[in-house]
């Protein structure tokens, strides 16, 4: 493999180290071991750092626009193609719990997309996107730009759950 080929592997993994240990610091908070989830934290605030360093050294972090459209491209072929092909692989498996997850994140990704095609409009026009609060579902992922709903479509959890991102 050359540097290339390792820098991908290498922000890949890192990425995933990341996410596992934040949802290892939340299962320790949980558990009432805050040092340790502290410890978690910290060891994912750094793998992100060296996932970061990867992307920018293999030229992933480019024009806001492009960056846009490589989002909009990765959220298309998620929804398109990706999970519809695990959930029919998990429906034939039986693994519900394989399908529920991916039945979750699938309408989220097309809704990413839209409103990151909605971003692209706003700047390729010369402006940000107007400001206002944006919420996610804790659940599902649903993401709003627009009041938070009742309950949310995806996964039907209450509106009142929903967290607002900074």
């Amino acid at each position: 493999m050359g540097s290339m080929e390792n820098l991908a592997a290498a922000f890949a993994g890192e990425s995933q180290a990341n996410r596992k240990y934040l949802a290892f610091a939340a299962k320790a908070d949980k558990d009432g071991f805050p040092q340790v989830a502290k410890l978690f934290r910290a060891a994912a605030e750094a793998e992100t750092i060296h996932a970061h360093a990867h992307l920018k050294a293999m030229g992933g972090i480019n024009s806001t626009i492009e960056n846009l459209e490589a989002a909009i491209s990765g959220e298309a072929h998620e929804f398109k193609s990706m999970y519809p092909d695990f959930i029919a692989e998990a429906e034939k498996e039986g693994d519900k719990k394989a399908l529920k997850s991916f039945q979750f994140a699938m309408p989220v990704e097309e809704t990413h997309h839209g409103l990151y095609s909605k971003a692209l409009e706003a700047v390729k026009g010369g402006s940000d996107l107007p400001e206002g609060q944006i919420h996610i579902c804790p659940v599902c992922g649903h993401t709003v730009d627009a009041g938070v709903p009742d309950k949310c479509p995806v996964c039907n959890v209450p509106g009142s759950k929903f967290v607002e991102v900074s």
